[in-house]
């Protein structure tokens, strides 16, 4: 036997070192997280692998944006889920998901969490664990600026006027509950809300302020109705999938950290989205 390590058994030695040090250090963040909670499949996977995986929608401008030239991501939630990754001491992996797909990309274990301002609605909270929330948007109307039809909000809920939803979207029984006369499309896959109201297949949909903002400054062709009031106020908050009570903690306690010191309301001063913020 060799009285010191060949240069080979050194380095291997340092990575069993350091994947131990990162181990140890994933643990003791999810331990000040909830250290009552029993341990979890998701809270177990990250430590062994000292990875997480964390779902986004890549079009959200603002939120969790693909630049598709130079394939840079930015916005809120990208800051934020980089700290979150950082905090835990682990390499972070984007999962590109959709409307349609968050929920079985997370129940499916293909991400860990989901970050990409994902609103509080049914039929997701029937289906996942939320975090606190840290945001909240309202409800706008999005039409063309020559619609005949819609030219305020009490415009929007009357008989053979159409209002576009994306198909799978979970706003949908909200936008059905709320608008009881007009008729709610639901709009393929395959199209988008935009392309059927450039159309003229719907006259209106509903988005919230975030997007609304965002397709505003880009397409100066539509117009924004706003409600009387604030109506339909939805919060935002991170997905995870059900029964793993030591990683909800952990991601519930990153979202009390990033409040309390300030690094919630600087991300969203960075994007524009400082009146959204949930104290």
């Amino acid at each position: 036997m060799e009285p010191y390590p060949s240069g080979t058994a050194r380095l291997r030695r340092g990575h069993r070192a350091a994947a131990w040090a990162r181990s140890l250090l994933v643990a003791a963040v999810l331990a000040c997280a909830g250290s009552a909670a029993p341990a979890g499949p998701v809270a177990d996977r990250v430590r062994a692998t000292g990875v997480v995986r964390v779902c986004i929608w890549p079009s959200y401008h603002g939120v969790s944006y693909r630049n598709p030239r130079t394939l840079q991501l930015t916005g809120i939630d990208i800051d934020l889920s980089r700290q979150f990754a950082a905090d835990l001491g682990v390499r972070l992996d984007y999962v590109d998901s959709t409307h349609e797909t968050l929920v079985e990309d997370l129940t499916e274990h293909r991400c860990d969490v989901g970050m990409a301002g994902i609103g509080m609605l049914q039929p997701r909270m029937q289906a996942l664990g939320f975090s606190r929330p840290y945001l909240q948007s309202g409800l706008l109307a999005v039409t063309t600026k020559s619609n005949p039809v819609v030219r305020d909000w009490d415009d929007i809920d009357q008989p053979g006027v159409a209002i576009g939803v994306q198909n799978g979207a979970s706003i949908l029984p909200t936008v059905q509950g709320y608008f009881r006369r007009a008729t709610v499309v639901r709009v393929p896959a395959s199209r988008t809300r935009e392309r059927e109201l450039a159309a003229g297949r719907i006259d209106v949909f509903l988005t919230n302020d975030i997007y609304a903002r965002q397709l505003v400054e880009s397409a100066d062709w539509v117009r924004v109705v706003t409600p009387p009031s604030e109506v339909l106020r939805i919060p935002l908050a991170y997905p995870v999938r059900l029964g793993d009570a030591e990683w909800i903690a952990a991601v519930d306690d990153f979202v009390a950290r990033i409040k309390g010191d300030g690094r919630l309301a600087a991300a969203a001063q960075r994007h524009g989205l400082g009146a959204l913020v949930v104290p």
